[in-house]
């Protein structure tokens, strides 16, 4: 079991590292098997956080309205890591955002983590979930707010402790950190077919937008089209 490491977790406005944004990190550092030293700081998005987001992480528009933006927070998050191996439940989710907002700044982060989720899907083929709720139920470990991102991160190593103290014996390459490697895709352009979707959305719903077509990319067609579609940019 390692002794030193850092557990993360991350409150986001969606699934994709490439047009969502962090809004929450929090992490524990743990040094020679106790806590050192904590991070948790909100960041405050470019658009605003969704009644779908909201109802899960229980984050409002109005709680990271006074805070940073992503960009200031990663940095002193990737100072906070400093070369740790990372331990997180689906850590290459969290690991992407980070990654993707530190090279936007020209930073590096590349590190080797652990996967409770990965270790818990070997140990645990029956469970119908390896969600971190679920497992954190399974062995009865208290996590007083779940969906946000510093107890997520507390319930993670205590997760990883258990894990190890079960399992590592047995399957002890489970337990090794790897590299972890998450590569940006390459954005190409909007299809003419999107392009002219997206133009009659907008004609037809009266809806303002400054975007050029000769630069817009497939993804960003597909968030605007998708926003307009779901009654947003009025």
């Amino acid at each position: 079991m390692l002794r030193s490491y850092i557990a993360f977790d991350l409150e986001t406005t969606g699934l994709r590292p490439d047009q969502n944004e962090i809004i929450e990190i929090g992490a524990l550092k743990v040094r020679d098997g106790r806590v050192q030293d904590r991070f948790m700081e909100f960041a405050c998005p470019k658009e605003e956080i969704s009644p779908v987001i909201t109802n899960l992480t229980g984050i409002t528009n109005g709680m990271v309205s006074g805070a940073r933006c992503s960009k200031d927070v990663v940095r002193d998050f990737l100072e906070f890591c400093e070369e740790d191996i990372l331990i997180g439940h689906n850590v290459i989710f969290d690991y992407s955002f980070v990654k993707v907002c530190a090279l936007s700044q020209g930073l590096t982060f590349e590190r080797e983590g652990i996967d409770t989720l990965k270790i818990a899907r070997k140990v645990h083929k029956d469970m119908e979930s390896k969600s971190l709720g679920s497992l954190c139920d399974y062995y009865h470990i208290d996590n007083q707010a779940a969906h946000r991102a510093y107890h997520d991160a507390l319930a993670t190593a205590k997760l990883y402790q258990t894990l190890a103290h079960y399992f590592e014996e047995k399957e002890p390459k489970l337990f090794q950190p790897v590299t972890l490697n998450y590569k940006l895709k390459k954005e190409t352009a909007a299809t003419p077919k999107q392009i002219g979707f997206l133009k009659r959305l907008i004609r037809n719903n009266g809806v303002t937008l400054e975007w050029d077509p000769e630069t817009i990319t497939k993804s960003e067609a597909s968030r605007i089209i998708d926003d307009i579609l779901n009654g947003g940019r009025k």
